[in-house]
């Protein structure tokens, strides 16, 4: 499906790991959290998701599609294709979510996740549910992707629009006006703006899934539980709104763990790189 391009450090005969980015950020979240995995006997991965970076579709017809399942997938055949029978999964926002996805459907592929904000999969039925107020208005760009002015509004003005939610989910992060431009590049990928504008139309059940996915997605529709030993790291500052992570208790039936980050935003890798390293580390042994 994908030509993937990933970055690697550490040893190849360490423990495999791999570190999943969100939106709209790439693998540049994790650059100092990979040589801290790796000085602890990690072979890490960092795969560019779907839409982002150097990251290629084969296909020309192939439909761009942002949904769960979809990125689900990517993770499985990424592993697949390096060969890696089990590994730890360490991701947030979109990563994170395809991170819960891999451990909850294949917990025989997984040693350990790390979470950021909990239990990341979708559960399609409640789509059209609406959430308080307060944090109905941090999802003002979900409905801006739903129009076409969306559409054009990210093809055109993608590097402010991105930097804005950069900000604006982190907000006590001073780091963002030197960090962002470093994976700005990321986001000028062909196929970025239809991967987004897919995911976040899908989601709401306003854009069809793509049909090899839909098997996936039904048994998400379950809410499998996650068995695998989990950490789930909560922000404590995140700019866009939902509920506490640990709300989600119910749906790790493993080994869990939940630590809370006063003071970081959504960004989580990129704002407390050694929080998130300490919690993939301790899922290594």
């Amino acid at each position: 499906m994908l030509d993937v391009a990933y970055e690697w450090a550490g040893d190849l005969g360490g423990v495999p790991v791999v570190l999943l980015h969100g939106f709209p950020y790439d693998v540049r979240t994790f650059d100092e959290v990979a040589p801290i995995l790796a000085g602890r006997g990690a072979y890490v991965l960092a795969p560019y998701l779907r839409g982002f970076g150097s990251t290629r579709f084969l296909d020309d017809t192939t439909i761009r599609s942002g949904q769960q399942g979809a990125l689900a997938q990517d993770l499985l055949d990424f592993l697949d294709a390096l060969k890696i029978e089990k590994a730890v999964l360490a991701g947030y926002d979109w990563g994170g979510r395809a991170a819960c996805i891999a451990a909850a459907l294949h917990p025989e592929r997984v040693r350990g996740l790390v979470t950021v904000d909990g239990y990341n999969v979708q559960n399609l039925a409640y789509a059209g549910e609406p959430a308080p107020p307060e944090w109905e208005r941090t999802y003002w760009y979900q409905y801006y992707f739903h129009a076409e002015r969306g559409r054009r509004g990210l093809d055109r003005n993608r590097d402010e629009l991105c930097e804005l939610l950069w900000r604006t989910w982190s907000p006590t992060w001073d780091g963002v006006a030197t960090a962002f431009p470093a994976s700005a590049p990321s986001l000028h990928n062909p196929d970025f703006v239809d991967v987004v504008i897919h995911s976040y139309r899908h989601r709401y059940g306003l854009a069809d899934g793509d049909p090899r996915y839909q098997k996936l997605e039904d048994l998400l529709d379950g809410e499998p539980p996650i068995t695998v030993p989990s950490v789930v790291l909560e922000s404590g500052a995140d700019g866009v709104g939902g509920p506490s992570a640990a709300e989600d208790r119910e749906f790790f039936t493993g080994p869990y763990e939940h630590r809370y980050l006063d003071g970081i935003g959504h960004n989580v890798p990129q704002e407390a790189p050694e929080a998130f390293a300490d919690a993939v580390a301790s899922l290594l042994g």
